[in-house]
């Protein structure tokens, strides 16, 4: 009994965390200071209980919640990447009057609900770890109430979310009735290419997923709810959700769905195929940077699916290593955002960064190190990202993808570009304030440096990952 308190640890802290900062936000007035430092704070405890705990594999209640080397490095990457996003936007979150003591609160609900799914090995816990999650993202799309967009985009993101979640329950409820368990390393045993009511159960949980990272076609909230939503939540739901979106696609694929490789197999390339190219094509004509992002992310989503669709441990491999080298790509970019302050309004649009180089030169550089990234141009993080994904699916003879990519990587690349052109080239439209937010500033010095050194080791990470697929 002890044993297993002690894997569930981080959850258990997670949960009486919420609960105690629960309380006190009700009952200390104008207390969102102190919730949102103490949020911070439950953060960096649950990460090193985390890597306090052994990275063996161990399964408790009926083998239901598992706990191994996979599960821990993405609570990790989902803890870090929440507190990146939460501190560097504090001021953002003052400046737009949403600092509510509930903010940070649902923060930590959404997490508690993908360390659930993440630790999950059973149909059962999945789905309650995701809608804990999603329960979470829809208040907080919407927190925004007195701000019209805001509560658009949180009611097209509640009404489709749930809709997805509809889909992925009855295509749970589907395979438990065609394998007669819910347990994942069951299902793996049962499901055989002659279940056919098997294979169509897991074409609607594909689709539930899909739509959970925004891939195509079930990405139609993603432009709406980033443009829509206040900056500090469009980051949130640009970074930590995808990570464990992804994760969880890499597990059903690694597990319940090993032995239909084929079956699936061509699912994962359409869907792949569809979002490299919308992403690239769609965002060029967007003026907003936030909608140029979400753009962004789905034909990112598109790369990482790519590695996915081998159906091999390489794959996979390579789909974590891009994944992570998005969320530092991303965290930096809408760390640029909170500088982009002028007249007291924040700025969104590409044209509103019309000749910044010649008054914030630093912030310009930044600018240009992220961009180029994202387009995937040597020898930057974001080109290593693309070479291990590109590598793994060539590895396995798909060469049609891996041209697919390519070109798509040519024609976002144009895009980038283009707000590179208008920072440095275009004349200057307006000033922007001093914004002393030295956590963003501090986070956009990370991740510059970080996406600039990865070649000088890349080991580093590729180690790390090499050893989340042994067992």
């Amino acid at each position: 009994m002890i044993n297993n308190l002690n894997i569930l640890l981080p959850e258990i802290f997670l949960v009486l965390s919420i609960f105690s900062v629960l309380m006190l936000g009700v009952f200390i007035k104008n207390s969102f200071n102190l919730i949102f430092n103490l949020t911070s704070i439950i953060i960096v405890i649950t990460i090193i209980i985390i890597l306090n705990s052994s990275s063996a594999v161990e399964k408790i209640f009926l083998e239901s919640f598992i706990k191994d080397g996979f599960s821990n490095f993405f609570k990790i990457l989902i803890l870090i990447s929440s507190l990146f996003v939460l501190n560097s936007s504090k001021i953002f979150i003052s400046d737009n009057k949403i600092d509510k003591f509930e903010y940070p609160i649902i923060i930590l609900i959404s997490i508690l609900g993908m360390f659930f799914m993440l630790s999950s090995n059973d149909l059962i816990l999945f789905y309650l770890g995701l809608e804990l999650q999603s329960l979470a993202l829809y208040i907080l799309a919407s927190i925004d109430r007195d701000n019209l967009r805001s509560s658009e985009s949180g009611i097209k993101y509640f009404v489709l979310s749930a809709l997805s979640s509809g889909l992925l329950l009855y295509g749970c409820s589907l395979l438990y009735g065609f394998t007669g368990s819910t347990n994942f390393d069951l299902i793996s045993d049962q499901l055989t290419k002659e279940n056919i009511g098997a294979i169509f159960a897991m074409v609607f949980i594909l689709v539930g997923l899909a739509f959970k990272v925004s891939a195509v076609p079930f990405h139609m909230w993603t432009p709406d709810v980033y443009e829509g939503a206040p900056t500090s939540i469009t980051s949130f739901f640009a970074v930590v959700p995808k990570v464990a979106g992804l994760a969880l696609l890499i597990k059903f694929m690694f597990v319940p769905f090993a032995n239909i490789l084929m079956e699936w197999q061509i699912i994962i390339i359409f869907i792949s195929v569809a979002s490299m190219i919308l992403g690239a094509v769609a965002a060029i004509v967007q003026n907003n940077i936030k909608r140029l992002l979400a753009y962004s992310s789905i034909g990112h989503i598109g790369y990482a699916l790519a590695g996915v669709a081998t159906g091999a441990v390489s794959g996979y491999e390579s789909t974590v290593i891009y994944i992570t080298i998005y969320v530092i790509m991303n965290i930096g970019a809408f760390s640029c955002l909170y500088l982009l302050k002028s007249g007291g309004e924040y700025k969104e649009n590409i044209s509103d960064l019309s000749g910044i180089s010649k008054k914030n030169p630093v912030l310009s550089i930044s600018f240009l190190i992220i961009l180029f990234s994202l387009a995937g141009i040597p020898p930057l993080g974001g080109f290593f990202a693309k070479f291990y994904v590109f590598t793994a699916v060539l590895e396995h003879k798909m060469y049609a993808l891996a041209i697919i990519g390519l070109l798509t990587t040519v024609i976002s690349a144009f895009y980038y570009l283009r707000i590179i052109k208008v920072i440095y080239f275009d004349d200057n439209a307006i000033t922007f304030d001093v914004v002393k937010n030295k956590i963003a500033q501090v986070t956009i010095l990370i991740s510059c440096s970080i996406l600039i050194t990865f070649f000088l080791y890349p080991s580093l990470l590729n180690n790390i990952v090499k050893t989340l697929f042994v067992n």
